[in-house]
């Protein structure tokens, strides 16, 4: 009597078993045929390429950041004017004269100064190099210097 009910419980544990390995074979079969007709490693494989170009890109990206970054540091990024009158005292002139100074961040660049006198404007101008002339400058011109020097 204990033999027809350990194997009926036999074939019952037979078919649960070839049932549960039927499941995960239809799941492995669709897990390794991938989405839209591709396989497993085919996708795998689209994904490592996709990787590569973005790893090429980002270095190319951080490439032209450093260059942008060190064209945007030697360029002009301090300006500075001071209108003055040249003719304290006399009361001709008024405060049409003016220096201005162009730079980058490291002090290099120009100072333009423009002197206004009744018969007439000159204008000069003169490179600093490190916040440093090697021209004499005026008072003005080594004010302005000074607060090129603050802005850093």
């Amino acid at each position: 009597m204990n033999d027809p009910i350990i194997l009926s419980v036999f074939i019952a544990l037979a078919v649960l078993l070839i049932g549960w390995v039927i499941r995960l074979e239809v799941k492995m079969s669709r897990l390794l045929s991938g989405q839209n007709g591709k396989s497993l490693e085919e996708s795998i494989l689209s994904i490592i390429e996709k990787v590569g170009k973005l790893e090429k890109a980002s270095v190319e990206a951080h490439t032209k950041i450093s260059s942008l970054r060190e064209r945007a540091r030697k360029g002009i990024q301090k300006v500075e004017t001071i209108r003055f009158n040249p003719f304290k005292g006399t009361g001709s002139g008024g405060n049409q004269s003016f220096v201005t100074s162009f730079s980058d961040e490291d002090g290099n660049g120009v100072v333009i100064s423009g002197l206004y006198a009744r018969d007439g404007v000159s204008v000069y101008a003169k490179p600093i190099n490190k916040f440093i002339s090697e021209y004499n400058l005026s008072e003005e011109e080594k004010e302005i210097i000074e607060k090129l020097k603050e802005k850093n």
